[in-house]
């Protein structure tokens, strides 16, 4: 172990109740996404722990059409110079499935409830870091900027995208590190999102006259078979990004995750609707298959005359920095001193919020200690040890890369 990680080491160990604590305090407060509920008093909580650790925290008003409650963008800041790295993150959750997930325990060295691994567990990791950094005087001629957003469990337009839509993200950063819970392993690339709603209209008629009626379930389902058809093709092009050998490499279609129509059983429906969701690898040009699913449906509607709508509900851009890029090589130098062992690449199966980051050229990576299997579940947890390490990590990249 280096003299610069002992440094960090000594300094994280007497706070390691301080950081159980202020887990504890944002898993108990319940901000569910959707609907969106409970974000001010969270950013309140955030905004009081940085300001303790001499982080510098605002909290900045999201204006724009909304639903969510109260939400604000908590910006916290380190050290003064010109070098920028990020350090990014969401304070909402999806909802639980036992209230009681709201009052996180102890149990086996594991930190239980909703948002330990998904992410309030990496924005503790991410904001003692950075407090273990600048107090150690690791920045040098450099400034570390924590981002911590709402809506990140519903699209990430309104949080994050209100960074872009402000100019708040410098595209001459040297880095981004975003808190999502990679199970100790680097993301250095992510999956990109087209979700589309699919829409029929006919005409309604009785049963024992239906041969008047248009059929649209009957339409639904001729313009589905050819989407499932292309939802095949695309699970069979692989990446050439490394991922968890557990996972699939192809890009993913659900087609019909959700949908419906009609007035009754007996009447033929005038009315049908389903949707499309995808998840594209980076290789995939996310505006050509936009246009091949628009094709598919478009010539499948035409061949039983079925008037059909497509609603774009999602386009999110997929995100993907080299494994051996000089940032992703510093993390990993990094990960590597404080796990003792090498540190492992991987593509996320999802989507991450990287993308505002990447798509302004800037190296962004996702690195935290929880563990996607168990985030979102009624077991979510986080390793106590892990929440110790992850922030060890944070603070000598930023060391790396600022110092």
């Amino acid at each position: 172990m280096s003299a610069r990680s002992e440094m960090v080491q000594a300094w994280l160990e007497p706070r390691a109740g301080e950081m159980v604590d202020f887990l504890a305090r944002l898993v108990a407060e319940p901000t569910e996404n959707p609907p969106g509920v409970g974000l001010g008093r969270c950013a309140r909580v955030l905004g009081e722990e940085m300001r303790g650790l001499g982080l510098e925290p605002e909290l900045l008003d999201i204006t724009g059409a909304h639903s969510l409650e109260d939400p604000y963008v908590v910006r916290g800041t380190a050290g003064e110079g010109g070098k920028l790295l990020y350090f990014h993150g969401h304070y909402d959750v999806v909802p639980v499935q036992d209230r009681e997930q709201f009052a996180m325990r102890r149990e086996g060295g594991r930190l239980i409830g909703r948002g330990t691994a998904d992410m309030k567990g990496g924005i503790v990791s991410m904001v003692y870091g950075a407090a273990a950094a600048k107090d150690l005087g690791l920045i040098g001629d450099g400034r570390i900027v924590i981002h911590l957003v709402p809506d990140e469990e519903t699209g990430s337009v309104v949080g994050a995208g209100q960074l872009r839509e402000h100019h708040l993200i410098d595209p001459s950063a040297m880095a981004m590190v975003t808190g999502e819970p990679s199970g100790g392993n680097i993301w250095n690339a992510a999956r990109g999102a087209i979700s589309l709603k699919v829409g029929f209209e006919g005409r309604e008629a009785h049963v024992g006259q239906a041969s008047f009626g248009i059929n649209t379930f009957a339409h639904m389902v001729h313009v589905a078979r050819p989407l499932l058809a292309y939802a095949e093709e695309m699970a069979a092009r692989p990446t050439g990004y490394a991922m968890d050998p557990a996972d699939p490499t192809g890009s993913m279609v659900v087609v019909g995750g959700l949908s419906g129509g009609g007035s009754n059983f007996n009447v033929v429906p005038a009315d049908a609707w389903f949707t499309v969701d995808s998840r594209f690898n980076p290789e995939e040009d996310l505006d050509a298959e936009l246009e091949r699913m628009t094709t598919i449906i478009r010539e499948a509607a035409a061949e039983v005359d079925a008037k059909v709508t497509i609603d774009v509900t999602q386009f999110q851009p997929p995100a993907g920095t080299p494994a051996d890029h000089p940032a992703g090589a510093a993390l990993a130098r990094c990960v590597g001193e404080v796990r003792d062992e090498p540190a492992r690449f991987e593509m996320c199966g999802g989507i991450l919020e990287n993308r505002w980051y990447d798509q302004l050229g800037i190296p962004a990576f996702g690195f935290g200690a929880g563990r996607l299997d168990v985030s979102h579940g009624p077991h979510e947890h986080v390793d106590e040890r892990e929440l110790f390490r992850v922030a060890a990590v944070y603070a000598l990249y930023a060391g790396e890369l600022l110092g």
